[in-house]
């Protein structure tokens, strides 16, 4: 195999560029928190695609952060800008957490009122909190009072037979009065807490992206981003005609290369000069890095797979890594013979 290059520094969008986020709201355009999904890997990798996007942590409970082992904390300092989404309903137990992240460098704070699990409602977090608007107004505020970053809610618009506009305005309003939340992100779809599984609730429950609009219209005051099953940036440009911003998902994970025009389609900024392939080496020096702290390759690639999607050899890159990268002792090689099958694609179309 040939020697390994890693793109010129210059060929990259530059960390310590003046980002345009001042123009816009900094919710204009972000990547969802997923669980087991957007790590500290998978930021390192969207952000090398989009330097304005703000990224969001996989949900991080209170109970972990304060009495767990691990540092569930840890980011890159080229992640900026971060968001880290707490779970947890104790204002005292999120005020501790909030402090601590912003002394860790997080530019947001945000609680999740949107996840359906079993596992959730049972630590009392998540959608359920939506029946229970003034214990979230109470939680925003306490961390609000010891934080000076943003502190959000990303929320449903509604809960089993709790779906009404009435009842969606009344939690806006006393989360935004009560608890002084001035940014929300609304998931366009209400939640079944019993009977759908958490991957069914992201599916099953109808969009109702209108009700969302209306929400806007009837609180100007308030930044407001919306999610669901958003696939393009058309679609998204289309969202921002009414709303503040949008949120992407699963096709943010699973199609990755929308990324790269992000930064000059949404946010007028200077388009990413990167292809596929640049940005795949230019996580080069992030993998061998990662890799010298024993982290294994598997862990990394597994955010890369979908890079690929509808290109030539693209079948050929994720067989090459979903077989290879698990194996001992697997580094940057296993990668760059992967990405051989793309940019150098055999006869096999995809």
């Amino acid at each position: 195999m040939s020697e390994i290059t890693h793109p010129d520094k210059q060929t990259l969008v530059s960390a310590d560029a003046e980002t345009s986020l001042s123009r816009f709201s900094t919710q204009r355009f972000s990547i969802a928190p997923m669980l087991d999904w957007t790590d500290r890997h998978c930021r390192h990798f969207h952000r090398l695609m989009s330097r304005e996007a703000l990224l969001y942590t996989e949900m991080v409970t209170t109970g972990a952060i304060i009495h767990g082992k691990g540092d569930y904390l840890a980011f890159g300092e080229q992640e900026h800008p971060v968001a880290l989404q707490l779970g947890g309903s104790n204002p005292q137990d999120l005020a501790t957490c909030a402090k601590l992240a912003e002394q860790r460098g997080y530019d947001e704070i945000n609680l999740n009122v949107g996840c359906p699990s079993d596992r959730v409602q049972n630590g009392m977090f998540g959608a359920c909190l939506m029946a229970q608007a003034t214990l979230v107004a109470d939680c925003i505020k306490a961390m609000r009072d010891v934080v000076s970053i943003p502190v959000t809610v990303k929320t449903r618009i509604g809960i089993d037979d709790q779906d009404s506009y009435e009842f969606l305005c009344d939690f806006v309003h006393q989360v935004s009065t009560r608890g002084e939340c001035d940014t929300f992100i609304i998931h366009a779809r209400k939640a079944w807490l019993s009977g759908l599984s958490p991957k069914e609730n992201r599916e099953i429950p109808p969009l109702d992206y209108p009700r969302v609009y209306q929400l806007k219209r009837d609180f100007p005051q308030l930044t407001m981003a919306i999610n669901g099953g958003i696939k393009t940036l058309e679609e998204a440009k289309l969202h921002l005609q009414h709303m503040d911003g949008v949120m992407v998902g699963r096709e943010a994970y699973q199609n990755p290369s929308m990324l790269l025009d992000v930064d000059s389609q949404l946010f007028g900024a200077q388009a990413n000069p990167l292809t596929g392939p640049d940005v795949i080496r230019a996580l080069y020096p992030y993998i061998e890095a990662e890799l010298a702290k024993g982290t294994y390759l598997g862990h990394i690639t597994r955010h890369i797979l979908g890079l690929f999607q509808g290109i030539p050899g693209a079948r050929q890159w994720r067989r090459h890594l979903s077989e290879n990268a698990h194996k001992p002792g697997a580094g940057v090689d296993v990668v760059e013979q992967a990405l051989m099958m793309v940019t150098r694609p055999q006869q096999t179309s995809e």
